[in-house]
């Protein structure tokens, strides 16, 4: 069931706001009001109401439309606090970058989907490694025996949020070597061992799976180019269920069409959607799943829990949860 899916989080401290906190007051939910969430509000002590010079906190709820927010907080700056809908807030990063101001605090849903991504992943892992993309195109019966077992693989997971630290609990049982990437070297607990992103490179051709768990920044996009692919074991296999930009689609279609890449498993593309005809629909090698490692039903709740905990702090009770950095760009 949805309800026991769970928050996880990483070991950032989670910051309030210092010595500054965004005043109390009306929450508005934006563009249009969902009931899950209207009792969020409510299950916390706050109250909804229509956008107004009351209004100190906002929940926004569409990604598409994440330019409106910009216009929104220009004209609100009365505006204390935003909620975002997801963990990533690539989307954002505009109007984020506009609206700086040490009187506005953000939150994301960073951690809040943890569980739900972090099973399609270990489900992608297993499914490229047991050459599920190739036996569910298949049109007539093949005895040539292929596929890999994950127990004892050497597993690469770059970034270190909730995502990675659920998968790491996953693949416990699998007995697997982790080894994690993220921006500084501070220990990953059930890691082997964490190494700073400076040393990727390094560590691409000893690992048997890759997967992409990172944030999408400035910093970040091609993360894994031509060269990284190359880098890698012609075993091994990409997962990405983090964002499509951080991998190079042109170098991932090149790698698996000349077979440097023994698979790849990818919840998410660059464009996105993926074309009808692209050649990544073709590429045997390559599972793609259309950005459904989390659905509705799965992360409805989660966020609704997300934004109780966010409208309490708005009120003085308790912390702020999934604050971006605006400047890290999550």
């Amino acid at each position: 069931m949805t309800g026991q899916h769970r928050a996880v989080l990483s070991d950032e401290p989670e910051r309030d706001a210092g010595a500054w906190r965004p005043t109390p007051g009306a929450v508005a939910i934006l563009p249009a009001e969902t009931a899950l969430f209207v009792d969020a509000v409510g299950t916390a002590g706050g109250v909804v109401a229509p956008l107004s010079p009351d209004t100190r906190g906002i929940i926004w709820l569409s990604y598409a439309r994440a330019a409106e927010l910009g216009d929104v907080l220009a004209e609100n700056p009365q505006i204390g606090w935003v909620q975002l809908p997801w963990a990533g807030v690539d989307a954002f990063a505009d109007v984020l970058s506009r609206h700086q101001r040490h009187d506005l605090l953000v939150t994301s849903a960073k951690g809040a989907y943890a569980q739900p991504v972090a099973e399609h992943a270990l489900a992608l892992i297993l499914a490229s490694l047991r050459v599920l993309p190739v036996r569910a195109r298949a049109r007539s019966w093949n005895t040539v025996p292929a596929g890999a077992s994950l127990y004892g693989r050497s597993v690469l997971i770059i970034g270190a949020g909730g995502i990675a630290r659920e998968l790491i609990r996953l693949l416990e049982p699998f007995g697997t070597r982790i080894v994690v990437v993220r921006r500084s070297s501070e220990p990953v607990p059930g890691a082997a061992r964490t190494v700073p992103v400076g040393q990727l490179n390094a560590e691409l051709p000893l690992a048997d799976i890759v997967v992409v768990a990172a944030a999408l920044t400035g910093d970040t996009r091609h993360l894994l180019g031509a060269a990284e692919l190359a880098l890698m074991a012609p075993t091994a296999h990409l997962v990405n269920i983090a964002r499509g930009p951080l991998v190079d689609t042109d170098a991932l279609v090149a790698a698996l069409a000349a077979g440097t890449l023994a698979g790849a498993a990818i919840d998410v593309t660059d464009p996105e959607p993926l074309p009808d005809g692209h050649p990544l629909w073709s590429e045997p090698r390559c599972l793609i799943t259309p950005h459904m490692a989390d659905t509705p039903e799965m992360t409805a709740p989660l966020l609704a829990e997300r934004i109780r905990l966010n409208v309490a702090a708005l009120l003085g009770n308790g912390p702020f949860v999934g604050v971006v950095d605006p400047v890290a760009g999550y």
